[in-house]
């Protein structure tokens, strides 16, 4: 109770993820927990003692996800749609709730969402550009982007507001869709920490997951063959993969100035990366959402308080010149990576880790809450006083 002696507002946050491991979704608890009686909703254990939580199971046959290519070739979306037993689930465990308002992430809640509840109690975090997730697949692009562009049309257009991780997918959203985006980065809390010395050699780092269309091959084999001696080390997610094995065999062949390591948690992500000097979201442009991403690493790079190697991603290239936090390169191909390497000078080095601590408060995530706080704050008075 408040101290007016009124009930706190009810939200529910509703993700098809394991939200314990969800970096976006566990700031967003966070930044409503201590105002709101929060409900999660998603894959996994309780993220979070101050919250109730609705667990699903993420369990999908593969009789039934044939039965969805079937259906999705014939473009039956909805039905593709609603034969994923989550969503299912999802809507059986929440019909009958009330919330006063919901906070819907990814799109693939938008229809459990609208389901459910009033569309005009929602608001939608859509994360990424849904229709360019996997764009450099033809089958995917035949078969997943229509459904989900169907789902943007049908569901996400509908909602009271919506949220996306920078300002030029907010703008495609606007173009095509005709969905007007806030803009919530992938910021990282705060970090109170202090440079790491820079040593020689120089120590570069890159965390995320291990994926092929993110090419990590190019920065292992352009550290191996800069001439400055300078290592790397890979904290990579999704072990166990084929391509997960081959970054590992790749690593061997290359010698012990590149290490692929195990992933290491959220909580001690930045500490583990304010150990190095440079940090590495080089990530070749062959979807749309890398194209024009501005990922979480890049932020984790900023409160570790690393000098930052990046390719001319427009979003990342932006915040690296505004804040003149390390080097661009001219393109993604691996010899200039190589170049850039060779030419890391360590005293700059130095120079660009203290603009990474001047950087960190104002590139934090604290800053960007308030893009979900304003709406959610909105649709749960206007709930109430409607109630």
């Amino acid at each position: 109770m408040s101290a007016a002696g009124q009930q706190r507002p009810t939200l529910l946050i509703i993700s098809f993820s394991r939200i314990v491991a969800d970096a976006r979704l566990l700031k967003q608890i966070r930044a409503f927990a201590d105002a709101y009686d929060v409900t999660t909703c998603g894959y996994g254990p309780q993220p979070d003692p101050r919250v109730e939580h609705i667990e699903l199971d993420d369990a999908f046959s593969t009789s039934l996800k044939r039965l969805q290519g079937v259906a999705l070739r014939a473009r039956r979306h909805r039905f593709a749609y609603w034969v994923t037993p989550y969503a299912r689930r999802a809507r059986r465990l929440l019909r009958g709730r009330r919330f006063d308002a919901v906070l819907a992430n990814d799109l693939d809640t938008a229809g459990v969402a609208v389901s459910v509840f009033d569309p005009q109690r929602v608001h939608l975090d859509l994360h990424e550009f849904w229709p360019g997730r996997h764009d450099d697949v033809a089958e995917w692009r035949a078969l997943r982007a229509p459904f989900f562009a169907w789902q943007l049309r049908t569901w996400a257009s509908r909602m009271r507001s919506a949220t996306t991780i920078n300002e030029p997918l907010a703008e495609r959203y606007a173009a095509e869709y005709g969905i007007r985006c806030g803009v919530v980065t992938n910021a990282t809390e705060f970090q109170d920490l202090e440079p790491a010395p820079v040593e020689e050699p120089l120590r570069l780092v890159h965390s995320g997951a291990s994926q092929v269309n993110r090419r990590l091959e190019r920065m292992m084999r352009a550290v191996a063959r800069s001439s400055n001696g300078a290592t790397i080390d890979l904290y990579l997610v999704g072990t166990g993969t084929a391509y997960y094995r081959s970054l590992q065999d790749l690593a061997e062949e290359l010698g012990e100035r590149v290490r692929i390591l195990p992933p290491v948690s959220h909580a001690e992500l930045v500490s583990t990366l304010n150990r190095y000097d440079v940090g590495l979201p080089f990530l070749p442009p062959t979807t749309t959402n890398i194209r024009m991403s501005l990922p979480n690493k890049f932020f984790d790079y900023v409160q570790a308080r690393l000098a930052i190697l990046t390719g001319p991603t427009p979003p990342m290239r932006d915040l690296v010149e505004q804040y003149d936090l390390g080097v661009v390169t001219d393109d993604f191909a691996e010899e200039s990576l190589t170049r850039a390497i060779d030419a890391l000078d360590p005293e700059q080095v130095r120079v660009w880790k203290a603009h990474a601590q001047r950087a960190a408060e104002p590139l934090s995530a604290e800053r960007q809450n308030d893009g979900w706080l304003a709406p959610i704050a909105r649709i749960a008075e206007e709930s109430r006083l409607s109630a």
